[in-house]
């Protein structure tokens, strides 16, 4: 249907055959107007396929282009939003296809489009932006193979990011059923168009963020084959990083034999299939099971050999018999038996000869306890002076100290008419501006406590100095206060 262009009915007459009078003349942003709202409501939606020339990025983050064939340009805007998620970078040359709605700027009375998505256009030009970003990670050391974790041999939960409702899904499980059955989770995403970028990102970060017994031993990315757009998704450069940064190890079942992604270079392990990476993950459960029957009796004939050479041995070595070896013992035991009583016996005659040949009696100990006693009573004799002149000392040097000690006491100077104040918490008062600004202390002499309060009002000044007189005699002195 070819594009209408709608006015309001005052606008119509100057449209028909008869002749225009002034007074239905339109303004110029009237018309650009209308204009406007004839196209957004024509071309709401349009798919355009061309070159791209003339590439801006402006400050705010908008893309000015245009796109162009070898008749016509097309102006076209893409807002910062669609911007940042182009999954490559925009440049003069490369032939794009852009979807979008068409507008007017009524500035320039410039006709454009309003990009909402933009992607490259053919093969050639997403294999160009693939070996460029191939280029790029293998620069940042993505693709080193010191990175690659190595797979665990029997993992009991597998994790698998893909779609739950293809055939993918179908074949991993009936594999792993068959090979060995253990614990799946499948982590449900898109795996092809815009949106399945993101949603695989989720579905590894996911993943690697579980903890206890859900977190998975490894993962599982796979998708059927399909179309380098199809596959695209595994491409981008959120899912490559994503992949490397994930904890578990990681095995690629993008594509058949013969489709590679980046997703592949930067997994731990590539599986050329899906039911591959199940192989991959984990071993054939009946195999395992002819092995360890193999091990198990290869070591009952090992121990069997073992043993039987050991019993070779001890044959060969003629050991006596176990009552040939008491027979000496038990011997030695019965000489030992019979001459103890007799050694008992010399012992203790021996023992009574040497207390024999000591001499000691009770009379010898009297004299000894005498001449000690003796001994001790000369010596307190001859220490009772020493220890009185010392005693002397001792009084004298107290009885000196206590008289210091009472000329120092406060007490001695509270006797002679002075006093000490003190606050309620009991540390000293030492000026009148505080003594007035507590509400009651106590005045302590040398006969007794008294509690006081202060006076109303500020305390009062100090007596004015009186004029110097003439020296007189001093008078008594009334002592040192301490």
């Amino acid at each position: 249907m070819a594009p209408r262009l709608l006015l309001p009915s005052r606008y119509k007459g100057w449209m028909s055959d008869s002749p225009v009078s002034n007074d239905h003349a339109v303004s110029v942003s009237e018309l650009a107007a209308s204009l406007k709202r004839t196209i957004e409501s024509n071309f709401d939606h349009v798919v355009v396929r061309g070159e791209l020339g003339r590439v801006t990025i402006a400050r705010s983050g908008h893309m000015y282009a245009d796109i162009k064939d070898d008749k016509a340009v097309l102006n076209t805007i893409m807002w910062k939003g669609q911007v940042d998620k182009l999954p490559f970078r925009p440049e003069e040359g490369l032939e794009v296809i852009a979807t979008g709605r068409l507008s007017i700027y009524e500035g320039r009375s410039n006709y454009q489009l309003l990009a909402s998505s933009m992607r490259p256009a053919g093969a050639g030009a997403l294999m160009a932006l693939l070996e460029e970003r191939k280029k790029k990670l293998a620069a940042e050391g993505l693709f080193d193979a010191a990175h690659k974790k190595r797979l665990p041999y029997l993992p009991q939960t597998i994790g698998v990011i893909t779609s739950p409702t293809g055939a993918v899904i179908r074949d991993i499980l009936h594999r792993i059923r068959d090979r060995f059955p253990v614990r799946i989770i499948v982590w449900p995403a898109l795996v092809q168009g815009d949106a399945a970028a993101a949603q695989v990102t989720a579905g590894i970060r996911g993943f690697n963020a579980m903890t206890g017994a859900d977190r998975p031993d490894v993962l599982i990315v796979a998708r059927g084959g399909g179309s380098i757009e199809d596959l695209w998704p595994f491409n981008e450069e959120i899912v490559v990083r994503a992949a490397f940064e994930s904890e578990i190890p990681l095995i690629s079942a993008v594509g058949h034999e013969t489709d590679t992604t980046l997703i592949d270079y930067v997994s731990d392990a590539r599986a050329p299939t899906p039911t591959g990476a199940a192989e991959i993950a984990v071993p054939v459960r009946n195999d395992l099971l002819l092995n360890i029957d193999e091990h198990a009796a290869r070591l009952k004939r090992a121990l069997a050999r073992r043993t039987g050479r050991a019993r070779d041995a001890l044959r060969a070595a003629r050991l006596p018999r176990p009552e040939t070896l008491l027979q000496s013992k038990r011997q030695r035991l019965d000489y030992a038996a019979a001459s103890l009583p007799r050694a008992t016996r010399t012992l203790i005659e021996r023992s009574r000869a040497r207390l024999a040949a000591a001499q000691v009696s009770p009379s010898g100990l009297r004299a000894d306890i005498r001449r000690a006693r003796q001994s001790l009573r000369e010596t307190a004799v001859r220490a009772r002076p020493a220890l009185m002149r010392l005693m002397d000392r001792r009084r004298v040097s107290l009885e000196s100290q206590g008289k210091m000690l009472e000329t120092l006491s406060y007490h001695a100077t509270l006797s002679r008419g002075f006093a000490i104040v003190r606050g309620e918490d009991g540390k000293l008062i030492r000026s009148a501006d505080v003594a007035a600004s507590v509400p009651t202390f106590k005045v302590s002499f040398a006969d007794g406590d008294v509690s006081a309060a202060p006076l109303d009002g500020p305390p009062p000044s100090p007596p004015a100095a009186p004029a110097p007189k003439t020296k007189k005699a001093p008078a008594k002195d009334q002592g040192s206060l301490f």
